[in-house]
């Protein structure tokens, strides 16, 4: 899945375009996706996150890679193309902590359904399913809601998004080239 080729970027802001637009369907899968891929997961890690959208390092296309445990510790490592969230009819509901690479250095209590499912193709076009509970699930709909245009703080009330995003514009940043844009 991943390669170790892969270059870290840098990582988009709360309030840059790219971040606030559903992103573009993939139609190619050729060794240009491949080195995308292979730099998402090398961008996510040296910003110590658990999962990354391609609009997150400023790329317009539906993808996104994790790195991320289950309900029972186990890891999930995984690339998604043009991913499709699916949702249990019954929701059981799991309020927790969720902070994003793009709002650095920011926590919010969220409410999401507790178990979720993601399909869609890796980067050789071949179908892909992941069943995520726990933080697993979590972060599946938090980085596809990230390639529909929402950030988990567009779920917030107005007044604790407003200091959530105000407190990241006075951080640093996270990963390379951590300038503020």
């Amino acid at each position: 899945m991943q390669t170790p080729t892969g270059t870290p970027r840098p990582i988009t802001r709360y309030g840059t375009l790219v971040l606030h637009r559903r992103c573009a369907e993939v139609t190619a899968f050729d060794d240009a996706l491949a080195q995308l891929v292979a730099d998402m997961f090398a961008s996510m890690y040296a910003a110590h996150g658990v999962g990354l959208a391609a609009n997150q390092i400023g790329v317009d296309a539906r993808i996104f890679v994790l790195d991320c445990p289950d309900a029972t510790g186990a890891h999930t490592v995984a690339h998604v193309i043009n991913p499709v969230l699916h949702l249990p009819e019954q929701r059981d509901l799991a309020t927790d902590s969720e902070g994003c690479l793009s709002v650095p250095g920011q926590y919010a209590e969220v409410t999401r359904p507790a178990t979720a499912t993601v399909t869609g193709l890796d980067m050789h076009g071949q179908p892909i399913r992941i069943d995520g509970t726990g933080t697993l699930a979590r972060c599946l709909q938090h980085e596809v809601d990230h390639l529909d245009g929402l950030a988990y703080v567009d779920r917030l009330p107005a007044r604790t998004r407003k200091r959530l995003l105000a407190a990241a514009a006075e951080h640093p940043g996270v990963g390379v080239g951590t300038s503020r844009d």
